[in-house]
């Protein structure tokens, strides 16, 4: 129907073109043609029907999802907390502990004399020796160098020669004292600085045990000392103990020495290290009887060469 309406407004329309005055018109007959067909057609209205919903595609409707965003997950076991101790706890005792040194406990190999407790070392100055101002140049040079040691506060450290270890054995600071004085021909140990003044001829043996004895009557500052028995030892001779002879103190008079030791006293109290010391005869102990047992026993006192000259 809609068609036929269409089609009869168009030839109606042709038909009242075609039959107008022709001059008023100007117009051909191919030229209102051409007008009327370039002319659009209106398009009748046409009621939309109500058309179903189309279902969008997926990629229209479905709208574009966000990435859910993940659980915290559970930490590994590496990361949480009781792993890490355990961790922790695993290497440590995976790693093995180090092992204490053997000095730090035990004495030296082969020492017979260890470290112990004592009162500080003891240090003199040169005036508190009576005479000090008398005595040779070079023995005054030697005792004050020796004196200067006992104020570093060096152990008694068995095998040392060298007060840049820490401390010295007793034949150690001697080889050390004498080397700085321009001795270079010292033994090292106290037994072979015992054979060096046997054979220097300089050597004076004390047999007696008393403190006066007329065998005490050559005996000079700057002397070596020597002691037997002041621990076990197979060696021939038996020299186990050195020091040096510092002369009287004026404070009480009493007879001095200086020297590295493990326990001698100063005034009746234990020294241990490079110290000041009291020189007295060693007691007799069980009435002199062997018991199996060694003492200490002082034997005799020698003359360094060419110290008194």
């Amino acid at each position: 129907m809609t068609r036929v309406l269409s089609r009869w407004l168009i030839a109606s329309t042709l038909l009242a073109a075609l039959a107008g005055p022709l001059p008023a018109r100007a117009q051909t007959i191919g030229e209102k043609l051409k007008e009327i067909f370039s002319t659009p057609t209106p398009t009748p209205h046409r009621k939309k029907k109500s058309a179903a919903k189309e279902s969008p595609s997926p990629s229209a409707s479905v709208k574009k999802k966000k990435k859910p965003t993940p659980a915290k997950e559970s930490p590994s076991p590496s990361d949480s907390p009781v792993s890490k101790r355990e961790k922790k706890n695993s290497e440590e005792s995976a790693t093995p502990s180090p092992t204490p040194s053997a000095t730090s406990t035990e004495t030296p190999e082969a020492s017979p004399e260890g470290k112990k407790p004592g009162t500080p070392n003891v240090n003199l100055s040169p005036e508190a020796i009576t005479g000090f101002e008398n005595y040779p140049p070079k023995v005054q040079k030697l005792l004050t160098e020796a004196l200067e040691l006992t104020t570093r506060n060096l152990d008694y450290k068995y095998g040392s020669a060298d007060p840049s270890d820490g401390g010295m054995d007793c034949s150690g600071f001697i080889y050390f004292l004498l080397n700085q004085n321009g001795l270079s021909d010292v033994p090292r140990d106290s037994a072979g600085q015992y054979v060096w003044l046997r054979r220097a001829g300089t050597f004076e043996a004390v047999v007696s045990r008393k403190d006066d004895s007329f065998e005490f009557e050559h005996l000079k500052p700057g002397d070596l000392l020597f002691w037997t028995g002041t621990y076990s030892v197979e060696r021939d001779p038996p020299i186990t103990h050195t020091m040096i002879y510092l002369g009287r103190e004026k404070k009480g008079g009493g007879r001095v020495m200086v020297g590295s030791s493990d326990g001698r006293t100063y005034r009746s109290q234990q020294r241990f290290g490079v110290s000041v010391f009291d020189f007295k005869m060693p007691r007799e102990e069980n009435g002199g009887r062997e018991d199996g047992k060694t003492h200490p026993r002082f034997i005799g006192y020698g003359h360094i060469p060419g110290l008194q000259e």
